[in-house]
């Protein structure tokens, strides 16, 4: 089966929203692991004063670890899934958590312009067509010396951590998946992780877009080796501008 993309994709998270909560809930350490991958912004005052970008929002996970690490900042969640936003506005949010349907490939289009002080995306970059072109719209909204978090499965490279998540997909999440008619979508997450940048590699995709201070920072419990958070910085002065 080939990588579902664009329209197919989105279709796929409409129809998998409303058991989307309860499927990654059996995750152990979900939850925990976003926030985690959102302190590592390290963003001041509790992100007082603070503009944020939730790329890529889905249900409202990352938005619910973005605002508990800044719960004083605006945030604005973006996501391109009609019934994943539908889910994620359902919840209670504070008014200064709004959120805007927009695929990540469209954010200006969408008026999503920023510019934004910090930007998380979680499980999104392995999802888009374009990595490349969505790093580098995410480097334009950024104000200088603004800070990127990506939260995302990207395998070190190593056959040990592969057959884990191959394990965990096919002995567990697509057994499941199939009872609820999703299992193209999870098919799909398990080879867009395998087919996906090494934690190597998506670090140097980083640096090569035009990001500073780029670190690859580990995980813990069964994602250890599948999963990073990798942190990086718009540099303060842009090119041109020295």
């Amino acid at each position: 089966m080939s990588l579902l993309r664009d329209a197919e994709l989105s279709a796929a998270f409409d129809h998998a929203a409303p058991s989307y909560d309860w499927m990654v809930a059996a995750n152990p350490g979900y939850h925990g692991q976003l926030r985690r991958s959102a302190r590592r912004l390290a963003l001041p005052d509790g992100g007082s004063g603070l503009h944020l970008l939730d790329l890529g929002c889905g249900t409202g996970a990352s938005t619910a670890a973005l605002l508990a690490t800044a719960p004083r900042a605006r945030i604005t969640a973006v996501d391109a899934s009609r019934g994943m936003l539908a889910r994620a506005r359902s919840k209670r949010w504070p008014a200064r958590v709004d959120f805007v349907h927009a695929p990540a490939e469209g954010l200006a289009a969408a008026g999503v312009t920023g510019p934004f002080d910090a930007v998380f995306a979680a499980y999104l970059f392995r999802n888009v067509a374009d990595p490349d072109r969505v790093l580098a719209d995410v480097r334009d909204v950024l104000l200088p010396g603004g800070r990127l978090a990506v939260h995302e499965y990207s395998l070190t490279g190593r056959a040990a951590h592969r057959a884990v998540w191959t394990a965990v997909c096919k002995g567990l999440v697509l057994p499941v998946a199939r009872r609820t008619g999703d299992d193209a979508l999870y098919a799909h997450l398990w080879r867009s992780v395998v087919e996906f940048d090494t934690a190597s590699a998506f670090a140097a995709r980083l640096e090569r877009t035009g990001f500073a201070a780029v670190r690859t920072l580990p995980l813990t419990g069964w994602q250890t080796g599948i999963t990073h958070t990798f942190v990086a910085r718009v540099p303060a002065v842009r090119e041109g501008q020295a």
